[in-house]
């Protein structure tokens, strides 16, 4: 989620003085106060999306919210028996859950890219589909999906208020507890599948897996766990074996499961928990090893690392539909009526002892199949936009294997695209990343794309009151967010043998710039990043909406470079969080 800095710019001065340092504590405090209220917004006709929305945000911030949180980090065993007590406050039962035909999926990277291939192959077939994922990157509706689509306003709204009316009207008798904002939205994506009757529903995990708040499940029909590495490690574990064992907490007795090839550490906890749980474990083949008649497999994502979660997708997808021709039947290898699935009338088998890990064959891939992978879209994840002269590279890698990927993808798309330039190309990198992820490891993965400069700003779209609600976050101060971009700049010239940086301050009008380094800057904002690297040449960006944000002109006169280029390519990565807040900015429609 973003930050909306209200009232930061002021006519003619930014903070009203000169930004240093060591005030930005005192004067950001004073303006960001106002949203720090945990009292739940008032229902006004015509605005109730808004309240939902506010509303919602005060599950960030409270106090008994964040009481439970700093408790069951200590004992993550009571996150599932709080989780049922508040599904129960809502009206809802674990056993309701059962009849969602869930597939459940986690993994560290590429667990929503597995989701959206999966959802559309089955919705390709006509099944109505439900789909719940995070974070969301402009609108909180996208975490919820009715056929592949987020749920509109009205449809949230009224949901929203079902389920925030339960619990709130039973909290008294309860402490005064309510769950948390990631929980309640799990509670409301669970109400809303239900209501909505789906045939299935698709359920990424938020963090982890074994006490992850989805992980209330019981009864999924499949589970697919994506590629591993190291991610959270402040709740996860610090250790490869740590991370799988939490991941592999969502598996089920009887319950098929499938993986992709995951390292040896990892892969041998997924054995030993696959095995206690009595769950039978299926590593996917390559995507190259299933035979289609229309030669190799299109895939609508870009990157090499998406074949992974397409082979997983498939398997998922497959698995899901045999069971759909087969209802009952615990073990099955062959399917003996017609079944949409694929032309194969494979089936893995679900005993354990036939597993342990080891490798599903492949089966051939039926049309809708096949064209299910080529149709699917996941916003943010290797996506590229093209407005005029300007190239925007999107991409939320945030972990050290993801942002291999997307250096990977970037260096080869870029390529691609400067190769069908009129003339010289600037590259710009637009950067920032949260939480307890090493940004230094990440920014030096990222030297060897050879940027002209490396722009620094936090996950806050814009320097005005309209901001989103939808992107608000409380759970991090603008100090905080300002000072890890100048730690980030500061990596970067250290990254780049360009030495130390002391002193730099945001490129804004009266504050100080660089004076010794033309290369790196920072800004206070996503929409003011974005207006100087794009120097006027995204006529989005120029829209008259849009306040032009004064920047001092020693950081105009450093722009040369993007105003002759003959064309500006935009990576911009690090946080799938920046990379919504970009969106809002670039794509109206997701606004």
């Amino acid at each position: 989620m973003m930050v909306c800095m209200s009232s930061v710019w002021q006519r003619g001065s930014v903070f009203s003085a000169r930004l240093r340092k060591q005030d930005w504590a005192c004067s950001l405090a004073g303006l960001s106060y106002r949203y720090y209220s945990t009292k739940t917004a008032p229902q006004i006709p015509g605005m109730e999306y808004q309240d939902a929305i506010c509303t919602l945000n005060t599950l960030q911030t409270n106090a008994s919210a964040l009481e439970q949180v700093r408790r069951e980090r200590s004992h993550p065993q009571l996150q599932l028996q709080a989780m049922r007590g508040f599904l129960e406050r809502a009206g809802l039962t674990v056993e309701e859950l059962d009849h969602l035909n869930i597939i459940h999926v986690t993994g560290t990277k590429g667990k929503g890219s597995t989701c959206a291939f999966t959802e559309q192959i089955l919705r390709s077939y006509g099944f109505r589909t439900g789909f719940y994922s995070s974070p969301h990157l402009v609108q909180v509706r996208e975490r919820i999906r009715i056929n592949g689509q987020p749920i509109g306003k009205e449809l949230f709204t009224k949901y929203f208020w079902h389920v925030y009316g339960r619990l709130d009207g039973t909290k008294d008798a309860h402490g005064g507890t309510m769950p948390a904002y990631f929980r309640f939205l799990t509670i409301l994506a669970f109400h809303v599948f239900l209501q909505e009757k789906v045939d299935l529903a698709v359920i990424e995990v938020g963090i982890g897996g074994a006490y992850d708040c989805t992980n209330i499940i019981r009864r999924p029909w499949v589970c697919g766990i994506s590629s591993l590495g190291i991610d959270h490690t402040q709740i996860l574990g610090d250790t490869i074996e740590k991370i799988a064992w939490q991941k592999g907490g969502i598996f089920k007795p009887g319950v098929p499961a499938f993986t992709v090839k995951q390292p040896e550490d990892a892969m041998v906890m997924l054995r030993s928990r696959a095995e206690e749980t009595r769950c039978p474990l299926w590593a996917c083949p390559e995507l190259e090893d299933y035979q289609a008649d229309c030669g190799p497999l299109h895939l609508g994502l870009a990157g090499q690392h998406q074949r992974s979660n397409a082979s997983l997708a498939l398997q998922l997808s497959h698995t899901w539909l045999q069971k759909r021709c087969l209802p009952g039947l615990e073990a099955v290898s062959v399917c003996t009526s017609p079944c949409p699935g694929s032309t194969d009338k494979s089936f893995p088998s679900t005993s354990v002892e036939n597993t342990a890990g080891r490798q599903v064959a492949s089966f051939k891939p039926s049309p809708i199949m096949i064209k299910g992978l080529a149709d699917t879209e996941w916003p943010g994840r290797n996506q590229t936009l093209k407005h005029g002269a300007v190239t925007y590279f999107l991409d939320g890698a945030h972990t050290m294997r993801s942002m291999q990927a997307c250096v990977h993808w970037f260096r080869e798309t870029a390529a691609q695209h400067e190769r069908n330039s009129s003339g010289p190309v600037a590259r710009v990198l637009l950067f920032n990343a949260t939480g307890e992820r090493d940004s230094a490891v990440l920014l030096k993965l990222l030297v060897p794309c050879h940027f002209d400069f490396a722009v620094f700003c936090p996950n806050i779209t814009e320097a005005i009151a309209s901001c989103n609600a939808d992107q608000q976050n409380f759970n991090v101060s603008v100090e905080n967010m300002l000072t890890r971009c100048l730690d980030n700049e500061r990596s970067w010239h250290l990254h780049n043998g360009m030495g130390n940086t002391k002193g730099t301050q945001l490129l804004i009008e009266d504050s100080l710039v660089p004076e010794k380094k033309a290369d790196t800057l920072v800004f206070p904002c996503i929409l003011s990043a974005l207006q100087w690297i794009t120097q006027g040449r995204d006529s989005v960006l120029s829209d008259s909406a849009k306040r032009d944000l004064p920047v001092k002109p020693s950081a105009m006169a450093k722009a040369a470079l993007l105003r002759d280029a003959a064309e500006i390519h935009i990576l911009i990565t690090g946080s799938l969080h920046l990379v919504g807040g970009v969106l809002k900015h670039l794509d109206t429609a997701s606004s």
